[in-house]
């Protein structure tokens, strides 16, 4: 029996791209081995997505004010979680995420090796030419070396929003996903339930549509706020096993 996936599209005013990423996914999603689905989550876009949306019935919750990227994808685990899926997996709207890099990131949890997997830019193995700016490299591998300190775990590109988890993570993040910096900070979480997380190879382009929310002042205090939920969260014992 082929495994449930449904991918969570978390979409803030990407009216002018969303089509030609979902229309890319039901392509895939026609010839590829798993049983492959999605739901896109307008998160209170103020532009023409939601028109975009329903003129060309792609499957989606319209939420009636913006909650964030965190409140977003936790409305997709639940979702998931209502649904039944085997495994929900975080991609974004924007085009930024190659669906032909979504082997790399199931396959690992069909197979039992683990409960999680984090796509990443910065990996041997990884195809991809995008890296995103030096700046944000920088910030990245600060927060990497920050979690590794405080978790002895390693993740790469702990930004990265191209994610996979099975059941066993939808559960855990309906009941708790962290809304303003998910995606570091949900790995600290993760650690505390002995959640197996790996990190793997994907391909990542630059965004196709839309610009990014984070200027050079929120940045340092995206970093600032971001490393203090880290810390925070890492004094959260773990359970026993």
């Amino acid at each position: 029996m082929k495994n449930k996936i449904l991918l969570i599209i978390p979409a803030y005013n990407e009216g002018e791209g969303i089509l030609k990423n979902i229309e890319e996914i039901e392509e895939y999603a026609r010839k590829c081995p798993y049983y492959l689905e999605y739901v896109v989550i307008n998160d209170g876009s103020t532009d023409n997505e939601e028109e975009v949306l329903k003129e060309h019935n792609i499957n989606h919750i319209e939420l009636i004010q913006n909650l964030g990227i965190g409140g977003a994808v936790q409305t997709g685990y639940m979702y998931a979680l209502e649904k039944d899926y085997d495994i929900a997996v975080q991609f974004d709207g924007d085009g930024q995420h190659d669906i032909y890099s979504l082997p790399n990131l199931v396959d690992p949890i069909i197979n039992g090796e683990v409960d999680f997997t984090v796509g990443s830019r910065f990996l041997d193995e990884s195809n991809s030419e995008f890296k995103s700016s030096k700046s944000r490299q920088l910030g990245i591998k600060i927060l990497s070396f920050l979690i590794y300190m405080t978790s002895k775990i390693q993740i790469k590109d702990v930004t990265s929003g191209y994610r996979a988890g099975n059941k066993k993570v939808i559960e855990q993040f309906v009941k708790r996903y962290p809304r303003q910096y998910p995606e570091p900070e949900s790995y600290m979480h993760l650690f505390a339930k002995n959640i197996h997380v790996k990190e793997v190879g994907v391909r990542m382009f630059e965004r196709t549509t839309g610009t990014s929310s984070i200027n050079m002042l929120k940045g340092v205090n995206y970093m600032i706020s971001v490393s203090l939920s880290i810390i925070a969260s890492s004094l959260v014992g773990r359970e026993k096993k």
